[in-house]
């Protein structure tokens, strides 16, 4: 039996669909194995196809191609370097699986399917994979793999049958998406697994963005006795070395690099960051055009867009009203200036009297309200989806969480756009992720050192301006009591009685639940935007919208 056994890492960043480009991505990540001296490079979950395919996967065309991918892959490890071991989609016996394929000496040499497909959240594999049964530890050059694929982990069963068959070290591929505070969560069940197996583990994850999901990577090692061994870095590709030695029968990882756990704040910028940049290169946009207000929603978006596309891709675009004020015009410039981005200005006024004047007689005799308020807001989104047919570049819409919650967006106004840097991040937490940007920058970001917006725009008082002297909170609660009921409503899924209970008056929570529950409409035709939340709007919260069930304070 061999007395080490030197493992490859490879955080990598597939493309969905992209079945050449990923098999280059793992094919390159194993030349770097090979120079660092690895026995088996082991490459994330489904990283031949990308995560997720979502029911591309179904095509047979897909598979096929896939199949002579991996098998194309598999011939390259004839050499006598590292092997392989791929996440793939792959049939046998006339069903498909959510497949580990050891690639090795030229050969696809073994398998390992996954047990336990998640069927919650984002996740929806019980439709189009079968689930893996039985599963077996892979013999590897003297060592017995347990291989287990993402939410093969989650629970204990499936480390328990590979303990028990003989496995000697746990191996983990994953694409787990990142959330507000899953790092640590995952860290926790693994050292689970470990605790109750007594063997090492390995665990691999993606890196970048698809659609609205966003993975962080932080792939690590851990010793038998749960000790954190390697982590690779996050939100970055890399390939780093584990190498593990027989001790007494275990299989025990030397220690190697542990990246630090990243702050909560800078976590959500890189998210925002890494998905809408991966979002915008992954689809082929040129650059990125964004309605600036002077507001603070708009500056982290342009913010986030300049560190994710730098300035050069980013179109900047203040569009006024006789509502705007003074100090809007002046933060919107000296945001711009900061970001070193050019800032034009397209007044809406002649629209806003253009569509007066159309709607003249349908409307004679009755008195303005929130009519003529979103018509200005879609006067605005025209401006920029003309820019965009123009120039090719992708509106960004600029709401967040807590705003998209409640409904407080026109829809066809600000709502359009094709991608939202900030349509899960709650109001309270874009006031502390623009104090952070203003005193760090990532070590990726493409833009400035310095502050991105001036502390006014932050300290302000939020406002449309739609109509004179106007403030969020004239239609809104405060936004720490706004945010603090819809996180109780929403990723908690509290009754009504149970959040009023945590002292909130009762009159508001019912007022917020109604709000929630009538704006489900509006969420369904709003664009996409980086998951941040356990429960974001769409795949992770599916609502009807026609919806007659009350609950009780």
């Amino acid at each position: 039996m061999a007395e080490t056994l030197t493992l490859a890492l490879a955080q990598i960043n597939p493309t969905v669909g992209d079945i050449d480009g990923n098999m280059r991505l793992v094919g390159e990540a194993r030349i770097e194995a090979a120079r660092l001296g690895a026995d088996l490079l082991i490459a994330p979950e489904l990283a031949a196809s990308g995560y997720p395919p979502e029911d591309l996967v179904l095509k047979p065309a897909f598979q096929d191609n896939i199949e002579a991918a991996v098998k194309g892959l598999a011939g390259e490890t004839a050499d006598g370097g590292p092997a392989i071991l791929i996440g793939a989609p792959w049939r046998r016996d006339g069903a498909l699986y959510n497949a580990a394929l050891l690639l090795d000496g030229g050969a696809v040499a073994a398998e390992a399917m996954k047990c336990e497909l998640p069927n919650y959240g984002v996740f929806d594999e019980k439709r189009i994979f079968t689930a893996g049964e039985a599963p077996r530890p892979l013999p590897f050059r003297g060592a017995f793999l347990g291989v287990m694929i993402c939410e093969d982990m989650w629970g204990p069963a499936v480390a328990r049958r590979l303990k028990d068959e003989g496995a000697g070290i746990l191996l983990t591929l994953n694409g787990s998406p990142f959330e507000d505070g899953k790092p640590g969560a995952r860290l926790a069940l693994a050292r689970e697994r470990v605790a109750e197996s007594g063997l090492a583990l390995v665990y691999v994850n993606l890196v970048g963005g698809q659609d609205e999901l966003v993975f962080d990577g932080g792939s690590f090692a851990l010793a038998p006795d749960g000790g954190l061994c390697a982590r690779a870095p996050w939100w970055t590709p890399s390939v780093g070395t584990v190498v593990f030695r027989q001790d007494e029968g275990l299989w025990r990882p030397d220690a190697g690099s542990i990246a630090g756990p990243a702050p909560r704040l800078e976590s959500i910028y890189q998210a925002m960051t890494l998905g809408l940049r991966d979002y915008v290169e992954k689809n082929g946009f040129p650059g990125v055009v964004i309605g600036l207000s002077g507001g603070v929603d708009s500056a982290l978006t342009a913010a986030v867009a300049v560190d994710a596309l730098g300035a050069d891709r980013v179109h900047l675009v203040m569009m006024p009203s006789p509502y705007t004020s003074p100090e809007s015009l002046e933060d919107a410039a000296q945001t711009a200036e900061l970001l070193q981005v050019r800032l034009e200005t397209v007044s809406i006024e002649p629209a806003m009297k253009a569509f007066s004047q159309m709607l003249a007689g349908q409307f004679h005799g009755m008195d303005d309200d929130v009519t003529e308020e979103n018509i200005q807001s879609r006067s605005r989104a025209l401006t920029l989806m003309a820019i965009s047919n123009k120039l090719g570049y992708m509106v960004l819409t600029t709401g967040n969480k807590s705003e998209m919650s409640v409904g407080y967006a026109t829809i066809y106004g600000d709502m359009c756009g094709g991608y939202s840097a900030l349509k899960d991040v709650y109001k309270t937490d874009v006031f502390g992720l623009s104090r952070w940007r203003n005193e760090n920058v990532a070590g990726d970001a493409l833009g400035p050192d310095g502050p991105v917006m001036p502390e006014r725009v932050i300290a302000k008082p939020p406002s449309a301006e739609l109509r004179p002297n106007q403030t969020d909170q004239d239609a809104l609660p405060p936004y720490e009591v706004l945010d603090a009921i819809l996180q109780c409503l929403i990723e908690e899924e509290r009754t009504l009685a149970e959040v009023a209970a945590q002292g909130f008056e009762e009159k508001t929570v019912r007022r917020v639940w109604t709000m929630l529950d009538r704006a489900e409409y509006k969420r369904r035709q709003a664009p996409p935007g980086v998951k941040i939340t356990r429960r974001a709007f769409g795949r992770d919260r599916r609502y009807p919208i026609t919806n007659r069930f009350t609950d009780q304070v």
